[in-house]
């Protein structure tokens, strides 16, 4: 397969930036089917969106977190469902260049392939025949309904044969099946269901152990030259969501002064929202509380680019404060838009005003257990007080 030179940053986040108006105009269509419209899809493919975190060696971008993080925040700008989606595949896109070489030839061998997967360890793996056999089930897979490949965690014997331990596993789509269950309050259009194997044989060169993951120790060979493959997951997967949350937010803005002129202040003598004093108050919070949000997402991306060029050692500190900094960001936004929402009137309670959606949609990203702020914040705060932090995910 030739190798594609990756284009600069500025490019790519102008192709994206193009996008927005066909992201907006399916915007609907995407919540109503619980899935993203298949030309949202192809435009991204085109856009060379689904190949910024694959290996050079595939024709892949490699590009790096500043990258990502202001790429995703174009594709939210543009519809968050769809953004969602894409911090989905940027991640575990990534997660499957952790694996051995020839299980990424088997992956990359589908152009503008697409992996989605969840962290969760609902499925047993007992091992059988150079490999294991999995049962169970994982639930909120985020892009499953557009994706070649999932990510899958299940539990199997570790290696005093007595405990348990989680591991990783790349099973093509196929071989799964699908319970059509996403029927939720937001991000409907990410088609987040739940995914079921019943006796699927995985071969041992397609599972990781996840306590060797979460130690940067990849199978990978070809990749460990690259910075942008050795990098910890945790923070990866921080720097491939951010973005979109900005990018949100933005949405939000947009729409809010897309329909201010001419909107009145029902039963007061405003003629015009633009000349209520609380009108400009709720701008400029909304606005500041973006601009720091943004300030989050770019510390995330510098600190990871800076890590995987320098090849220092990640410590600590630094890494629960990218968790507990994507969690700020979120809660942010969430603010953000919470103030414009309440600032659009009864009128945009239709479905065909994007303010609600993005209300409901930031509602619900702020839930998510990764990014959870509450969560994040508390793990944060434990290791400032020279504490362990309790989770093995940072």
């Amino acid at each position: 397969m030739s190798i594609t030179a990756a284009p600069p940053r500025n490019e790519l986040v102008e192709r994206v930036t193009r996008l927005q108006p066909l992201l907006r105009a399916h915007a609907l269509w995407t919540e109503e089917n619980r899935r993203l419209h298949p030309e949202s899809i192809e435009a991204l493919a085109d856009a060379g969106v689904f190949r910024m975190r694959v290996p050079a060696r595939y024709g892949g971008l490699e590009s790096d977190a500043a990258t990502m993080v202001a790429v995703g925040a174009a594709v939210g700008q543009g519809e968050s469902s769809t953004a969602w989606n894409v911090g989905v595949w940027f991640t575990c896109t990534w997660m499957a260049c952790m694996f051995a070489d020839e299980v990424q030839d088997e992956v990359f061998a589908t152009p503008d392939v697409r992996v989605c997967g969840v962290l969760s360890p609902t499925a047993v793996a007992e091992p059988r025949n150079g490999g294991y056999v999995v049962n169970g089930s994982w639930h909120f897979v985020s892009g499953a309904l557009h994706s070649q490949w999932q990510v899958i965690v299940a539990m199997a014997p570790a290696p005093d044969g007595v405990q348990q331990m989680p591991v990783l596993a790349m099973v093509p789509m196929a071989d799964l099946e699908i319970q059509d269950d996403w029927r939720t309050a937001g991000l409907r259009g990410t088609g987040s269901v739940t995914t079921v194997a019943n006796d699927v044989f995985v071969p041992a060169a397609r599972v990781l152990p996840v306590p060797l993951v979460l130690q940067e120790q990849y199978a990978s060979q070809l990749n460990a030259a690259s910075p942008v493959f050795r990098a910890p997951l945790m923070p990866v997967g921080c720097a491939s969501f951010v973005g979109s949350a900005v990018g949100i937010a933005r949405s939000a803005m947009d729409n809010f002064l897309e329909r201010l002129p001419g909107r009145k202040i029902t039963y007061t003598d405003y003629e015009s929202q633009r000349h209520a004093p609380l009108t400009h108050l709720q701008l400029a919070q909304a606005s500041l509380l973006i601009d720091e949000a943004d300030f989050h997402a770019r510390r995330i991306a510098d600190l990871l680019d800076g890590k995987d060029a320098s090849g220092d050692t990640w410590t600590i500190e630094e890494r629960v404060r990218t968790r507990a900094s994507t969690g700020r960001a979120f809660q942010l936004v969430k603010s953000a838009v919470d103030i414009l929402n309440t600032a659009s009137g009864g009128s945009s309670v239709f479905s065909t005003v994007p303010m609600q959606r993005i209300e409901r949609d930031v509602q619900t990203m702020n839930l998510h257990a990764l990014m959870h702020p509450n969560t994040t914040a508390e793990v944060y705060g434990r290791v400032l007080c020279d504490l362990a932090p309790n989770t093995p995910f940072i």
